[in-house]
């Protein structure tokens, strides 16, 4: 009875931080929105019994990337108004893409209604269960290939996200540190000798 409670408590909170995510007008407050977003759906993991993924969703989403995300919204002189100018053009896709979510939702509510309660509650674990090793367990023996195909894909999309990034551009500054080492003293300072100079 406290799970179903605590589940409609913690649901309601993160539908209404979802949709503070996409009604606030300034970007600070969505980053915040969306932070409230995760820490309520890591704790909905919790209750079910997810506790790797609760606590992967806290360390890496909350305190790593929408740290991040954060921190460039805030230091990004961002136009908000030039960035809803295009809202009406796109309110159109979004409201479709709203309604297939939500036809989505009312399917698994129904198909539950039906009476298959046991395939979409979590079961109590025993004593001494980690989904912890049981998820380590699968990732290096079951599904070994993908996992490694998935770290090289991410590791060719950080390479290729610095490459763009060091692309050289019209107007850019490159540091050059071989030059800066083998700079000379008489290269950069002059010293000049003048008379001192009285009181006019």
């Amino acid at each position: 009875m406290i799970v179903n409670l605590l589940f409609y408590v913690f649901g309601a909170i993160l539908v209404i931080s979802a949709l503070g995510v996409i009604t606030a007008r300034n970007p600070v407050h969505c980053a915040l929105f969306l932070v409230s977003a995760f820490l309520n759906s890591a704790v909905i993991w919790l209750l079910l019994e997810a506790e790797f993924l609760a606590i992967t969703l806290v360390v890496v989403y909350v305190g790593a990337v929408m740290v991040l995300w954060l921190f460039v919204v805030m230091m990004m002189d961002i136009d908000v108004e030039k960035l809803r100018q295009g809202f009406t053009r796109y309110a159109p896709v979004g409201a479709v893409i709203a309604l297939v979510v939500v036809a989505q939702i009312a399917t698994v509510v129904y198909v539950r209604k039906l009476g298959l309660e046991d395939a979409v509650i979590a079961q109590p674990k025993p004593e001494g269960y980690s989904n912890t090793a049981e998820l380590g367990q699968l990732l290096y023996t079951q599904y070994l290939w993908p996992f490694e195909i998935a770290a090289v894909i991410l590791l060719v999309a950080i390479v290729a996200a610095i490459t763009l990034t060091m692309r050289r551009r019209p107007g850019q500054k490159i540091q050059d540190v071989a030059k800066q080492v083998a700079v000379r003293a008489e290269d950069r300072i002059r010293v000049v000798k003048m008379d001192a100079e009285g009181r006019q």
